[in-house]
């Protein structure tokens, strides 16, 4: 089942997609109950609606899970080569802004104060059903379905935040893209390999030219082992949004200048439209449009040390 959430004449719907045509569900039909609902009118075409992002994600949890692009990044953000030893020894994630998400069509603003501005081609899986200390066993079970993730990043912005060892601030707050729809689960089964991991085919495009390719299978952790390890010590609930992290061989642009040495293709700005296409799940089509000026802040007062 491809379940979207749209607007049509002036009112938010969740519906089921079928071919060039999406099913209205039940007023008052939650994308994580879809599954269980039938369609309730008169079927719309896609082309008569607009297309939201599919859920408003409770959490949203970003992981790093493909080493190519651990590789990359790293020598383009900190200038440091190979891959943190640390990193292998379980799925890292941050948390990301769920109120940043924008749909699969939306225009997406240059974050305040950015000048290099990239994307990012991830694949997120939704979590259906509440959980915690789950085995990766059991974790399948709570998968509801998959979506597209674009974790559009102000780089230079990153870079800087960085420094404090902290994590992203900034330079990940602008924009998450998710969409086109929620596909359930069971759709992507046929893609199943031996060891567990979902072979899909990833695309990347900037104004029509292919800029990456990779298969989702070379994670190196599947999606049940992150909600097990998101759910270690605590809960996983319906809503929540687990980024499997950007593939390799180009799913972003700073991969490919830490490659490189040099940054081509350049970054992001005003006008370029990135598409991203994933086998079994669609494509979504951001143009970048500009961005507001940053609100002053001023920097840190060096103050006295002073004690009680």
């Amino acid at each position: 089942m491809r379940i979207a959430s749209y607007l049509h004449a002036g009112r938010r719907h969740c519906g089921v997609v079928e071919g060039d045509v999406v099913r209205p569900l039940p007023e008052g039909t939650s994308p994580l109950d879809a599954p269980g609902a039938r369609p309730a009118g008169p079927a719309v075409p896609l082309s008569d609606v607009r297309l939201l992002p599919p859920l408003e994600p409770a959490t949203v949890r970003d992981f790093v899970t493909f080493e190519e692009h651990v590789e990359g990044v790293r020598r383009s953000v900190d200038g440091d080569a190979g891959v943190p030893e640390a990193w292998y020894d379980a799925p890292t994630f941050y948390f990301t802004n769920p109120y940043a998400v924008v749909g699969p069509y939306d225009d997406v603003p240059v974050p305040p104060g950015s000048r290099v501005l990239d994307f990012e081609l991830e694949v997120a899986v939704v979590v259906g059903r509440a959980g915690r200390d789950l085995t990766p066993e059991q974790a399948r079970d709570h998968i509801l379905g998959y979506t597209i993730l674009n974790d559009w990043s102000a780089r230079d912005l990153q870079s800087r935040e960085m420094q404090v060892r902290l994590g992203p601030c900034k330079g990940k707050d602008t924009a998450t893209t998710l969409g086109p729809y929620l596909v359930t689960a069971d759709e992507l089964e046929q893609y199943r390999d031996d060891e567990g991991f979902l072979r899909l085919a990833l695309t990347a495009e900037v104004n029509g030219e292919v800029v990456g390719k990779d298969l989702l299978s070379n994670m190196s952790w599947t999606f049940e082992e992150m909600i097990a390890y998101a759910s270690r010590g605590t809960w996983v609930r319906p809503g929540d949004v687990l980024g499997s992290g950007t593939c390799g061989n180009g799913g972003c642009l700073a991969e490919l200048w830490g490659l490189r040495g040099e940054r081509n293709p350049p970054p992001l700005t005003p006008g370029d439209i990135v598409t991203l296409t994933v086998q079994g799940l669609g494509s979504v089509s951001n143009t970048v449009v500009a961005g507001t000026e940053p609100v002053p802040v001023p920097s840190a007062r060096r103050r006295a040390r002073e004690r009680p």
